[in-house]
C-alpha cells in the first residue's frame, strides 16, 4: 500500500495536500519521526527560509528520521525550500547547513542577471523546463534523462510555476535534471541523486504540468 507523507514542518502544506488528493491520493500529513519512516513516499515542501527550515526540523527531530528514510531508497521528493534543504550549506541570511544529501550551495541570483530589465527577485511567475546543459532549444523534446523520473511526462518547454529568491548549484553538473532561465543565467529547476528527486518550482501549483509531475511521483518505486 501506497503512503505518501507530506512533512509538516514549514507551511506550504494545504496545496500540496490539495494536488495529491486531486490525484486520488489520502495524504499523511505529519511531523512524527516514526510515520515519515513509516511512508513508502515523502514529500518534503516548503515555503520560507532555508535556515528556519532546518531548525524546525531540528526541533521536529526529524533530520535523521528524513536521512534515514532517503537512504532507504524509497522515493523522497523536495519542493522550492524543501529542494534546497536536500543540499550542503546555504548563505541566505548567515550561513547554514542542509541536510547535505546533495553536495552543493543554495546562493542568490548573481548581480550579472540585472542586466535584464525584467529581472526581479524574488523569481515569482511561470518559466519553462529545459534539459540541463541544453541551449534552450528543442521544444517539444523528451530528453533521454528525464526518463524514469518525475519528468518522465514532461517535454522541453513546458511550463511551471516558480517562487524563489536564492537558487540551488549542486556541486556535480549530473545532479542537475532540468534547468531554467531568469535574468540571463540558468537556474537549477530540478535536482536528482538516485530516489530524491527535488523541484525548485512548485509543482502543486504549476496545473496540468505539475500533477502530471506529481503523479509520476506516486508512481516511483522503491530502489532499494
Amino acid at each position: 500500500m501506497t503512503t505518501v507523507t507530506v512533512v509538516d514542518y514549514l507551511g506550504n502544506l494545504g496545496s500540496v495536500s490539495r494536488a495529491l488528493e486531486w490525484l486520488g491520493v489520502e495524504p499523511d500529513v505529519t511531523d512524527s519521526p516514526q510515520r515519515v519512516l513509516d511512508a513508502t513516499h515523502v514529500i518534503l515542501p516548503g515555503d520560507g527560509a532555508f535556515g528556519y527550515g532546518m531548525e524546525q526540523l531540528r526541533e521536529k527531530e526529524l533530520i535523521d528520521p528524513l536521512r534515514e528514510f532517503i537512504a532507504s531508497g524509497r522515493p523522497f521528493l523536495g519542493i522550492c525550500v524543501g529542494m534546497q534543504l536536500l543540499l550542503s550549506e546555504s548563505v541566505e541570511f548567515g550561513l547554514h547547513q542542509g541536510l547535505d544529501v546533495i553536495p552543493g550551495r543554495v546562493v542568490p541570483f548573481t548581480e550579472a542577471a540585472n542586466q535584464d530589465r525584467d529581472f526581479k527577485i524574488p523569481h515569482i511567475g511561470w518559466s519553462f523546463l529545459g534539459e540541463a546543459g541544453g541551449d534552450g532549444d528543442g521544444a517539444g523534446d523528451r530528453p533521454d534523462a528525464w526518463q524514469g523520473t518525475i519528468l518522465e511526462d514532461l517535454t522541453v518547454g513546458d511550463s511551471v510555476y516558480f517562487v524563489h529568491s536564492f537558487l540551488a548549484q549542486p556541486t556535480d553538473a549530473r545532479h542537475t535534471l532540468a534547468e531554467t532561465r531568469y535574468g540571463g543565467e540558468p537556474v537549477c529547476a530540478v535536482v536528482a541523486s538516485d530516489n530524491v528527486t527535488g523541484c525548485q518550482f512548485h509543482p502543486e501549483k504549476s496545473g496540468p504540468v505539475g500533477l502530471r509531475i506529481l503523479k509520476r511521483f506516486v508512481e516511483l518505486e522503491s530502489i532499494a
